[in-house]
């Protein structure tokens, strides 16, 4: 070889190594399932994954050097069932899943893979865990709220509406986690002489139909529960409201920054960033049968005052100073 060549080769392969270095993983590649409820294309699901993925960096994971996120979306059971299908048979290191619907639905076809939930209320009653506190399957997580949290609704409601004489819970009865949150909201309103009444629909194109038959009553109000359907269809539910003029309160943050009139429930995005901590002590050994379900350390009460003036409503300055949000 002459001199030349060898001199070009070897400044070649000393500018190739360093890279080549650090394309290697510091561990075995390791695979996490992601599987969100809603469409991929939700905004909401941009946020939270985003916070997943950025607590998941500053843990030390990085996408295509030690770790494989696989992620999967669906919205009605049929297709909630083959994705579910689809991760499992990925075999991931650990699936983390976010509300009931998409846990369930992989549970009936796995207790083997280990199980990372966020924005589930009651999972001990939805026979996901054992215990809060000793979880004992192969699932643990993060748990959004108690159904106790209905009385806050309509605490909330009456602040907003003190003239509220009867409130309308829109949700599909279908969901295994509504009637538990209705026998709560209902037993609550009792309590402040308020009548609740189950506002049920089965497809998007009943939101509408279901609202304007209740705005019929006088001094009525709603309270939208948290399930995938209210989530995707949030912006219609909002101006709906605003149309039939009835102070609503929501579940969730994003439902006020969708110009929803009020909001108050756990801080989802928190939650999303805090199970990052139990997926990584799960690649790194740890069982999910022997870390405890953790309850929610933060919620948001978020004011829009542009819903308020639309439906000719006034907040009050003492609970305008107890929100985190005030949106104008």
């Amino acid at each position: 070889m002459r001199r030349r060549e060898f001199i070009t080769l070897l400044g070649a392969a000393a500018t190739a190594w360093p890279v080549t270095t650090r394309a290697q993983p510091s561990g075995p590649m390791r695979r996490v399932g992601v599987f969100l409820t809603g469409p991929q294309t939700d905004s909401e699901n941009a946020v939270r994954l985003a916070a997943f993925q950025e607590a998941m960096r500053a843990l030390g994971w990085s996408e295509g050097a030690n770790v494989q996120f696989d992620y999967r979306f669906g919205t009605d059971e049929d297709e909630l069932r083959a994705k579910a299908r689809e991760l499992v048979a990925l075999a991931p290191d650990v699936i983390f899943a976010a509300t009931p619907p998409t846990v369930m639905a992989l549970l009936r076809i796995n207790r083997s893979v280990p199980i990372v939930f966020a924005a589930v209320t009651d999972p001990v009653g939805l026979g996901i865990v054992q215990s809060l506190s000793h979880p004992g399957g192969n699932a643990t997580g993060f748990l959004s709220a108690e159904f106790s949290f209905g009385g806050k609704w309509v605490e909330l409601l009456r602040e907003i509406a003190p003239g509220t004489r009867r409130v309308g819970v829109l949700t599909d009865p279908e969901n295994r986690g509504s009637p538990g949150q209705f026998a709560t909201i209902q037993t609550a309103a009792s309590e402040k002489n308020i009548e609740a009444a189950l506002l049920s629909f089965h497809v998007p194109a009943e939101i509408e139909s279901t609202i304007a038959a209740f705005s019929r009553n006088p001094n009525s109000g709603l309270i939208v529960l948290r399930i995938v359907e209210t989530i995707t269809h949030r912006e219609l539910i909002a101006k709906l409201a605003a149309k039939y003029r009835l102070p609503t309160v929501y579940p969730l943050k994003t439902f006020a920054t969708s110009g929803g009139l009020a909001s108050y429930g756990p801080d989802i995005v928190a939650q999303f960033r805090e199970a990052a901590g139990y997926v990584d002590r799960i690649l790194k050994g740890e069982k999910p049968a022997e870390l405890p379900v953790q309850t929610p350390t933060k919620y948001d009460l978020t004011i829009n005052l542009r819903a308020a003036k639309a439906i000719g409503l006034t907040i009050a300055p003492m609970l305008l100073s107890r929100a985190d949000q005030v949106i104008e």
